[in-house]
């Protein structure tokens, strides 16, 4: 049985018809009991599908796939250790985002949804408009204005009409909100269809360490859709007697915009007065995460902690980063930017693992001017 539940008051709703937020406004999460089998799993080719059981979208004519997924999981010097790095800058759209864009968008064919609203930096944006685009649904897609233009060209080409909204995330957030009044909105940070796709991501590591868990999860964190979704992804694996304990989880965030890091720290989100500075890592500068509450708590209950890097830090990370052939966008070099901080104070035979979220060829003009300088 599936259902959709209201964070605020308790209310359940079908999940088989469109909605993406309770009668209050509320936060939607999803009742779903997954059917986790390993040894069928190994059965079936390399996508994040091959987890169909565990993936709560009912009919497979309704998938919208590229086959994507089971990225690789490298081993990777960083600061004189072997961390495993997962390589998610490899999907179709170049950013860990098709995850959940896969199982939100088949969802929302399976509803016989025809159009979408969606807000975004940018990946999240392009990762809905090539999903909808291969799945036959019109999307508007909301982006702040100094979106960078490679992810402004990707939503341009896979269809989407693209707004861009003068202000910060919050307004592009604002915007989007105000479209949805009308529309289904296809959002990574409210749909919780969307994080039972990023929940993929804790399936394969752990498929790909011998259904074992790391020790340390280290990841970057904005609105929360990886950490969040693979803090469901574990948990599913524990309940089903596949690992034994949960990673701890490790989110790095911007010292230009750390409300997670701040609330973890005993000041709630939306409170207090939050520096919200331009920073390198625009893909993890959000100011007030819808699931900021959601995300201290499984930290919490992981045993993990919030890491703040600053820009200089990102931009070192870059460097150490492209010495090995890694080119990636500078949000995804803040998680190995955390991971220099967290390292040299581990244990040497701690099992850490953290990923590269997305490319560099979506940050090129970024990426020059860091050159240049």
């Amino acid at each position: 049985m599936t259902a959709l539940f209201c964070t605020a008051t308790g209310e359940r709703y079908s999940a088989d018809r469109p909605r993406w937020c309770g009668e209050t406004g509320a936060l939607l999460d999803l009742e779903f009991t997954p059917r986790i089998d390993p040894e069928l799993f190994a059965s079936r080719g390399p996508s994040l599908w091959r987890y169909r059981e565990a993936i709560p979208v009912e009919s497979d004519a309704a998938v919208v796939s590229f086959s994507e997924g089971f990225t690789p999981l490298l081993q990777v010097k960083i600061a004189g250790r072997t961390v495993g790095v997962k390589q998610d800058m490899l999907f179709p759209t170049g950013s860990y985002k098709d995850r959940g864009a896969t199982v939100l968008i088949s969802k929302v064919r399976e509803l016989g949804v025809s159009s979408v609203v969606q807000d975004s930096s940018g990946n999240a944006g392009c990762a809905v408009a090539a999903y909808c685009a291969r799945g036959g649904i019109s999307c508007e897609i909301f982006v702040p204005e100094a979106t960078a233009p490679g992810k402004l060209a990707q939503l341009a080409w896979y269809g989407a009409t693209v707004h861009r909204i003068p202000g910060s995330r919050e307004d592009t957030a604002r915007a989007a909100l105000r479209a949805a009044r009308n529309s289904y909105y296809a959002s990574h940070a409210w749909n919780p269809f969307f994080l039972h796709g990023t929940k993929t991501f804790a399936y394969e590591i752990c498929e790909q360490m011998g259904w074992n868990a790391p020790d340390t999860l280290l990841l970057p964190a904005g609105n929360g859709t990886l950490l969040l979704g693979a803090a469901i992804g574990f948990s599913e694996l524990r309940s089903a007697g596949v690992i034994s304990r949960l990673p701890r989880l490790v989110a790095v965030q911007s010292a230009r915009c750390a409300p997670v890091w701040r609330a973890f720290h005993g000041t709630p989100i939306g409170e207090g007065d939050l520096q919200n500075r331009e920073t390198l890592a625009e893909g993890i500068a959000i100011a007030e995460p819808v699931r900021g509450p959601q995300m201290v708590a499984a930290i919490r209950e992981s045993g993990g902690t919030v890491l703040v890097v600053e820009d200089a830090e990102i931009v070192h990370a870059l460097r150490h980063l492209s010495t090995q052939g890694f080119y990636v966008e500078p949000t995804a070099a803040a998680a190995v930017a955390g991971l220099l901080r967290y390292l040299p104070g581990s244990p040497r035979d701690e099992r850490v693992v953290t990923v590269l979220t997305g490319h560099g060829l979506k940050s090129t003009e970024k990426l020059l001017s860091l050159l240049s300088h």
